[in-house]
């Protein structure tokens, strides 16, 4: 197969330490494995050709910033095809788990499969370019994974989709937003779509992840009017927020070092028990580790 060039950005290749060391036990708890490219090819519709950024290159940034735990995301220019999420995990280099996301016809065995590998959860990309589950497979999806104690994770913009809360009350599992649902910082803690995502997290079953500030940003390197989105989201759910730094960063238009999303850390959880609690205790219930 002929290898396609990249159409993104490669990650920094040159991860600092952070200013104030993350607590022992800390999880990035999102991320993903590209490449070789030779070995795991991507989809055909692949929205975007990523650069190789491998399961080794992505420990070196995890032990830079003082990670000993990491969650893999399936990338959804890898469709239903987990191999390089697999073999990462498979490979005893490092204390992985991974989010799949597997076909809508996918086989209990297959399922059972991911399970044994490390997978926890399955993830809906309801805001890629590149076509994944949706909506309408969480009812059917949640009721398959319920045994198994996974979770649904969610790639969304909550300024489309609405009537989130509505079919989220109706899941038995747990459900976890990612990238602040694509809530626009612009418009403050009280924006319309940020005041949706807080009503989310007052259930429950819900969790959300603390990453890609550059996603819903323009203000870098530091995204201070991010804070208090954060801010606003550890004081309503400490409990169910996780952390993670989005590396390799795919097609994100400002490439940040993850040494400084480290060190956003602190001014977004300020109490250090709290950060213990979300970059340790949490990812463990969640992730089973």
């Amino acid at each position: 197969m002929t290898e396609r060039s990249p159409t993104i950005a490669p990650p920094d290749r040159n991860p600092r330490r952070p200013k104030i060391p993350l607590p022992d036990g800390s999880c990035d708890c999102h991320a993903h494995v590209f490449g070789p490219q030779s070995r795991y090819p991507f989809a055909p519709q692949a929205a975007y050709i990523a650069p190789d950024s491998t399961t080794d290159d992505y420990i070196h940034m995890l032990t830079t910033i003082g990670c000993s735990r990491a969650v893999i995301v399936q990338a959804s220019v890898y469709a239903n095809d987990h191999s390089a999420m697999i073999d990462a995990m498979r490979s005893g280099k490092f204390a992985f788990r991974g989010v799949a996301v597997p076909a809508p016809t996918a086989s209990d065995r297959e399922l059972e499969d991911l399970h044994a590998a490390g997978v926890r959860g399955i993830r809906l990309n309801l805001a890629s370019a590149t076509k994944g589950l949706s909506l309408a497979d969480a009812p059917r999806l949640a009721e398959r994974i319920k045994p198994m104690g996974w979770h649904l994770q969610m790639y969304l913009d909550i300024n489309k989709v609405t009537d989130l809360e509505e079919h989220v009350s109706k899941l038995p599992v747990d459900v976890v937003i990612d990238h602040f649902a694509h809530a626009h910082p612009s418009e403050g803690v009280q924006g319309a779509g940020f005041q949706r995502l807080l009503s989310l997290l007052r259930r429950d079953n819900v969790w959300a992840k603390l990453i890609g500030p550059y996603r819903v940003s323009q203000q870098p390197p530091t995204f201070p009017d991010v804070t208090p989105l954060a801010r606003a989201m550890v004081e309503i759910a400490p409990d169910r927020l996780v952390w993670g730094t989005d590396w390799p960063h795919p097609g994100a238009a400002y490439m940040p070092n993850c040494g400084d999303l480290a060190d956003m850390v602190p001014d977004w959880i300020p109490d250090a028990a709290t950060r213990r609690k979300i970059l340790v205790d949490n990812p463990a219930r969640l992730y089973d580790f």
